[in-house]
């Protein structure tokens, strides 16, 4: 994620900013070029300080989870991320509002990823056979209903915004790792899998080569990998236990993991940060003076990202904290992820 100034006083802001905290101007994001616009809060309409555009904001604004701004006579009411939203819970339950804001949070940084990527986002309402949408649920009703995606229809389940329930969801199934932007990037990977590869026979091909055949029966992949140990060696071919179930759960879970590259990368780079280790190790050392997105050579993303991930998961455990990103890449792994960087970049030239 890229840093953001105030239009007005020039202090750095958070993404998900409604105000300068050191001015107080309101601050609200403009998608169309990623940029942070600022508003004078004794202004009885959003004129924007820089450019003296009349803007309005999101009508989720109202519900404190969306602070992006559409110029003020769009016929729009909602913003490009929350237009994907086709279902959102009973917001007069306070726990469902708590969780939806969190999912909101998460939601709008991945969009925020695939519209820097350059990807199309059509909604599923104005386009049913290629259209992507959220459906953030609870199954209290229907028990059955699980996390996941189906012809664009991304579900969430509503609770994985409580963060209790969360951990305690990773420990029973024993994962090094679980958030929501994680399930979000993880679930948007089955959706770009049908909208980049299986309609095209050479993509096909090639992804059939580095991940295997995804026709073999998929319901029974997952019976077969909850009630089977999975392969102690597994960590060189996969980059997590789940994505050794089958080759759609291989894909989804290397997309998630590049998006989650990418993003440590470009705040690294916005940060202009450095890891100098005082050991005289080579491998341990890196400068970011390079935005990802704008990079082919995926080998030097990954190269900076793996001591950055060293040094921060490091940070973390001197404060008593777990890894920010308990992974490990091995060479086929980044064989995988530079199959997904080249195929990104093929659809952005």
């Amino acid at each position: 994620m890229k840093i953001f100034q105030c239009g007005n006083c020039k202090t750095s802001i958070y993404f998900e900013n409604v105000e300068c905290d050191n001015c107080g101007h309101l601050t609200g994001y403009r998608a169309e070029d990623r940029k942070m616009l600022t508003f004078n809060f004794e202004n009885d309409t959003l004129i924007s300080d820089r450019e003296g555009i009349a803007y309005k904001f999101c009508k989720n604004k109202e519900y404190n989870v969306c602070n992006w701004v559409l110029e003020k006579d769009s016929p729009e009411e909602f913003c490009s991320a929350c237009q994907l939203n086709r279902t959102i819970p009973k917001l007069a339950d306070a726990d469902n509002f708590e969780n939806w804001t969190h999912m909101e949070i998460a939601k709008h940084r991945l969009i925020y990823q695939l519209q820097k990527i350059g990807l199309p986002l059509p909604n599923k309402m104005d386009h049913d056979d290629i259209g992507l949408c959220f459906d953030f649920v609870s199954n209290k009703s229907n028990p059955k209903l699980m996390t996941g995606h189906a012809n664009g229809v991304i579900t969430i389940l509503i609770r994985e915004g409580n963060s209790v329930l969360r951990e305690k969801a990773r420990k029973q199934l024993k994962e090094p790792y679980r958030t929501l932007v994680g399930h979000l990037r993880h679930e948007v990977g089955h959706y770009f899998w049908d909208r980049l590869i299986r309609d095209n026979p050479d993509t096909l091909a090639e992804y059939r080569t580095i991940f295997g055949n995804e026709s073999q029966d998929y319901a029974k992949a997952l019976q077969t990998y909850y009630k089977t140990d999975t392969p102690k060696d597994w960590q060189k071919e996969f980059i997590s236990e789940y994505a050794t179930s089958h080759p759609w759960e291989d894909w989804a879970e290397t997309w998630a993991h590049y998006l989650h590259i990418m993003d440590m990368v470009e705040t690294g780079y916005f940060f202009k940060l450095s890891v100098n280790s005082i050991e005289d190790n080579d491998d341990f050392k890196t400068s970011i003076s390079f935005d990802p997105y704008t990079i082919e050579n995926f080998d030097k993303i990954i190269e900076t990202c793996v001591p950055l991930s060293f040094a921060v998961n490091s940070m973390n455990r001197a404060m008593g904290i777990p890894d920010i990103y308990p992974f490990v890449i091995s060479p086929a792994i980044i064989e995988k992820l530079r199959f997904i960087h080249k195929l990104l970049l093929t659809k952005r030239s």
